[in-house]
C-alpha cells in the first residue's frame, strides 16, 4: 500500500533510502509518498510541481509491481494539481521500465535518463508547426532579464548568418522581469530583424524539467548533468523539428555557470549534427554588456547610464511607471547586497 511521507521519522527513513540508491535527496517536494513491508520502507519517490524525484526501491523489491504502483501514485497527485505532462529523471539502466509505465524518452547522458509522461512535447512542437521554415536555420536561447544592447547584437549577428534565425525565449519565471515582460522586450527589440523568429521555449529548453538549477550560482556535478540533459533535448528533439542546424551564443566571461552551458554545447551539439557558433560579446565603455550589470545599475537608481546597455524600446519600459514594482524591488536587493543570476 502506497501512503503519504509527512513525519520527519518517515522523511529521514525515505532520505536514507534515496542516498543509498546513489541520489541526491531534495526537501523542497509537493508530496512525497512511500510504501513500507514488515515495518521498512522499501520504496519511495516524490513530486515536485511536474517533476516526479527521487524515485528509489529497496534492491529486492525493483523488477517487480512496486515502481509502477508508486508512480501511479505520483502522476495522480500531479495530474490532480493539474498538471497535463509530467517528467521523471531516472538512471538510464530503468528507461525501459518507465517506457513500459508510458513513458516517453526526452533525452539522456551517462548517468541520468530525462522522461515525460504524457504528450507535452508533441503538442508543443505541433503548436509551432506554422513557423518552420525551409533553408538554413539557427537559434539563440535567451532568458533577457532585460533585453539589452548585448543580446540585440548577438540576434542581429546571428540572423546575418542563417536564412532563418529561431529566437527562444525562455519561458520559465525565475527572474526579475516576468516572462511577459521579457518577451514582449524581446518583440519590439527585434522587429527590425526580418528573419527572426520568436517563440517561447514552454518547458522543454532550459527549464525547471530539464535544467532547475540554470539560475542557480552553484556548479557542481548535478548542474553539469543538468545542462548535458538540456542541450541533449534541444539537438535530438527540438532542433530537428525546425531544421535547425546552427546554435549561437555569445562568450562568457563572467558567468562560471553560463560558461560551463557553452562548453556542454561545444561538446555535445556537433555530435547531432549542429555547429555552435561562439560571437563575441557586445563591449559598453564600461565593459561587456550583460543583464546582470543593467540590473545593477538599476538597483543603483543611476537610471541614466542605462542608454548605453540597453535599445530605446527596453529603456522605455524601465523608466515607464509598469515598472516601478521592478525598479523598486532591485534597489531593494541592491541595498540587501542580494544578486539575481547571471
Amino acid at each position: 500500500m502506497i501512503v503519504e511521507l509527512a513525519l520527519n521519522s518517515e522523511r529521514r527513513a525515505a532520505r536514507a533510502l534515496i542516498e543509498a540508491s546513489g541520489l541526491a535527496f531534495e526537501d523542497n517536494v509537493d508530496v512525497m509518498y512511500g510504501m513500507y513491508e514488515n515495518g521498512e520502507l522499501v520504496a519511495t519517490g516524490a513530486r515536485a510541481g511536474n517533476i516526479l524525484k527521487m524515485l528509489a526501491l529497496a534492491p529486492d523489491h525493483q523488477g517487480g509491481s512496486v515502481l509502477g504502483e508508486l508512480v501511479t501514485e505520483l502522476v495522480a497527485s500531479g495530474q490532480r494539481a493539474g498538471h497535463e505532462s509530467l517528467f521523471v529523471y531516472t538512471k538510464p539502466e530503468f528507461v525501459v521500465s518507465f517506457q513500459a509505465l508510458n513513458f516517453s524518452l526526452l533525452a539522456r547522458q551517462d548517468k541520468v535518463a530525462l522522461l515525460e509522461y504524457g504528450k507535452g512535447l508533441a503538442r508543443w512542437l505541433e503548436s509551432k508547426r506554422g513557423l518552420v521554415r525551409p533553408g538554413l536555420n539557427g537559434a539563440v536561447v535567451v532568458n533577457c532579464n532585460p533585453f539589452t544592447n548585448g543580446h540585440l547584437y548577438l540576434i542581429e549577428n546571428a540572423a546575418r548568418r542563417v536564412d532563418n534565425l529561431y529566437v527562444f525565449v525562455v519561458r520559465e519565471d525565475r527572474s526579475v522581469f516576468p516572462f511577459d515582460v521579457r518577451y514582449r522586450l524581446v518583440e519590439q527589440g527585434v522587429r527590425h530583424i526580418p528573419n527572426a523568429i520568436q517563440l517561447d521555449t514552454s518547458r522543454y529548453i532550459v527549464s525547471g524539467a530539464t535544467f532547475p538549477t540554470y539560475f542557480l550560482k552553484k556548479d557542481d556535478p548535478v548542474a553539469r548533468i543538468q545542462m548535458e540533459l538540456d542541450v541533449t533535448l534541444f539537438a535530438a528533439k527540438i532542433a530537428p523539428f525546425f531544421g535547425i542546424t546552427r546554435r549561437f551564443v555569445g562568450t562568457e566571461p563572467n558567468c562560471p555557470l553560463t560558461g560551463g552551458y557553452n562548453l556542454a554545447m561545444q561538446r555535445l551539439l556537433p555530435t547531432h549534427g549542429i555547429e555552435l557558433e561562439i560571437i563575441e560579446r557586445k563591449q559598453a565603455a564600461t565593459g561587456v554588456i550583460s543583464a546582470s550589470r543593467v540590473r545593477e545599475l538599476i538597483g543603483r537608481g543611476d537610471l541614466a547610464a542605462l542608454a548605453e546597455y540597453v535599445p530605446p524600446t527596453t529603456l522605455a519600459y524601465l523608466e515607464s511607471d509598469a515598472a516601478g514594482p521592478i525598479r523598486a524591488r532591485l534597489q531593494d536587493d541592491f541595498r540587501n547586497s542580494s544578486p539575481r543570476g547571471c
